[in-house]
């Protein structure tokens, strides 16, 4: 979290070690997150890429190298993942996940990650919460560090009147 208390979830602030596995780590996050309601949305698709693409752009506007960015990417790895939990290997791919995010601070991030996923439609059902839940515990993050990161990630979306 920032000085201001908003999440920042940009490329340079994830301590993301291991590179394009950790990638496919965050967007296994974020699938995990979007299927919570058995239901993807496009809102919740959109704001998948949209993260992806945010987590990969450099300063200067181009994407980072070594990673092979395009929007298929993400993409296909999304949509694997969302077939394999739709199979019932959700455990499984929360154990992969895990052992891809070294640190406790890249789980978190990842936390943070599915937040604005699952929020992207506007409405965050019990079943979400429920994976919110799910999430920080298989990451070792507390109940409140996961409601501190819904309240930021939530601040950090909703539109000001």
């Amino acid at each position: 979290m920032t000085d201001t208390g908003e999440v920042d979830l940009s490329w340079k602030a994830l301590p993301l070690e291991g590179g394009a596995s950790a990638l496919d780590a965050l967007v296994d996050t974020m699938a995990l997150a979007a299927h919570a309601d058995g239901e993807v949305s496009p809102e919740e698709r959109a704001e998948m890429l949209r993260r992806f693409m945010e987590l990969t752009r450099r300063e200067d506007g181009t994407n980072a190298s070594g990673v092979g960015v395009t929007a298929t990417v993400p993409t296909e790895r999304f949509d694997t993942t969302l077939r394999r939990v739709a199979e019932g290997d959700r455990a499984g791919v929360l154990a992969e996940v895990k052992s891809r995010l070294a640190s406790r601070e890249a789980r978190k991030a990842a936390l943070g990650l599915a937040v604005a996923v699952m929020t992207a439609d506007g409405i965050v059902r019990t079943d979400e919460r429920e994976v919110i839940l799910e999430l920080a515990e298989a990451f070792d993050l507390t109940g409140d560090e996961a409601a501190d990161l819904v309240a930021a990630v939530t601040r950090a979306t909703t539109p000001s009147a």
